[in-house]
């Protein structure tokens, strides 16, 4: 029998269209290892928020894989910030659900706090073991977001509950593993770090005038892409002043902006885009931003391999998917050294990394590499092998199972008799 896992992802469902404010890495974590770890043999269910009546209960998403969507509040879009309250109805659900359909998980997976506390919960109720990926901390966020952080104040202290009753803690990154056991006093021993992953089959280098063409994208042009969700944190607009930076040292460019939960930018009613698209007006640079909305992941891979360098410069990243889709695709990455953005990023080799909200560096970091083309090529050479050796989510599946190895096998342990247990031991 195939060992059963239940996924939680309370606001971020694989089935959601990344891009929007609320969909983003963890709808891409929580969906390709959901699709790998069903390939090595264990059945997953995810349970995620209803939020459209027209939903179907259960959806059987892919071969071992079914989607469970879990009514928490009225069955509409909500923020996440807006979601704590509905959790315990979300755990009284996703129970009765189990109850009903007779499941019996060997663990269970959460991801995000409020996942990781109706773990937890079900942990005290029924005694199924969790790992959690927190895919961001609430104290980090606190530490730059200040109070436009919008989450209630209780999430750090829930964290800090959930970190003692989790049987690992899944870090993104060096960073995320330190920041757990400095503030968060996480025992080392709990903490495993796992990076994400890229989907080998949906990034991959295309010929870049092929990529322009399909695109209608000048083939001359020098062309910078910022591809993600649109929100303040992302420092896009730190990208058009560094862009704007350029053009006044003479270095013509076009800068890309992709992502957001809009399709047509120009009706768009968006508060971060009407912000930088302010910014692109002070800085006499409309002729230069073009700014694409949302996009299918089926054509990200040609915006990537149509850009002669990929830009993001977040004030923070827990970890971070689009430098890895990058350099999949054989493009150049400068990033922010933070997070986890500086440990998938080989600076001097895959790219280069600059401070946060600084476009002078970032200015800089842009024109050494759009003026040397040889650079860009021994870039795309590193890239490309880089990503396929350190982060396929085979490779993540593979670390992530055997992080439930672990736990099961102890969690079996823990069941023994006194007797069995000193014979296993």
């Amino acid at each position: 029998m195939k060992p059963k896992i239940a996924f939680i992802s309370e606001h971020a469902s694989p089935l959601a269209t990344i891009g929007g404010v609320d969909s983003g890495g963890q709808n891409v974590y929580v969906a390709e290892l959901a699709r790998q770890l069903a390939a090595l043999g264990y059945e997953i269910d995810i349970y995620t928020r209803n939020d459209d009546p027209e939903l179907e209960k259960i959806i059987f998403w892919l071969p071992g894989v079914r989607v469970i969507h879990v009514n928490a509040g009225r069955p509409y879009p909500l923020r996440k910030e807006e979601l704590w309250q509905h959790m315990p109805e979300f755990r009284d659900n996703m129970l009765r659900f189990m109850h009903r359909e007779k499941l019996c998980y060997e663990l269970i997976h959460a991801n995000f706090w409020m996942s990781g506390w109706v773990a937890s919960e079900i942990k005290e109720i029924l005694g199924v073991p969790f790992v959690i990926t927190f895919h961001a901390l609430g104290y980090i966020r606190k530490l730059y977001q200040h109070d436009d952080d919008q989450f209630p104040a209780i999430r750090i202290s829930i964290e800090k509950e959930i970190v003692k009753a989790a049987s690992v803690i899944i870090a993104e990154c060096p960073q995320d593993k330190h920041d757990l056991l400095t503030y968060y006093m996480a025992p080392e021993n709990r903490v495993a770090v796992v990076p994400c992953g890229f989907s080998k089959k949906e990034f991959q280098p295309i010929s870049k005038s092929y990529s322009r063409k399909k695109l209608g994208l000048n083939p001359e042009e020098k062309i910078i892409l910022q591809l993600g969700r649109m929100v303040a944190r992302k420092g896009i607009d730190n990208v058009i002043r560094a862009t704007s930076l350029l053009y006044k040292a003479a270095i013509p460019v076009r800068l890309l902006v992709v992502g957001g939960d809009f399709e047509d930018p120009d009706t768009a009613d968006h508060a971060e885009l009407d912000r930088l698209k302010s910014i692109v007006s002070e800085e006499n640079m409309d002729h230069a931003v073009t700014f694409v909305g949302r996009k299918g992941r089926n054509l990200l891979k040609y915006y990537y391999s149509a850009a002669d360098v990929f830009v993001t410069t977040p004030w923070y990243e827990p970890f971070g998917i689009t430098p890895l889709e990058s350099m999949a695709c054989g493009t150049p990455v400068i990033g922010s050294n933070v997070g986890g953005i500086k440990y998938s990023v080989d600076h001097g080799n895959t790219g280069l990394l600059v401070p946060p909200e600084n476009p002078k560096a970032l200015a800089e970091s842009l024109g050494m590499i759009l003026s040397d083309s040889h650079m860009r090529q021994l870039m795309r050479i590193e890239s490309i092998k880089r990503v396929n050796t350190l982060f396929t989510w085979q490779k993540v599946a593979s670390l992530i199972r055997d992080q439930y190895r672990d736990v099961m096998t102890s969690s079996q342990h823990d069941l023994l008799p006194a007797k069995a247990k000193t014979k296993a031991a």
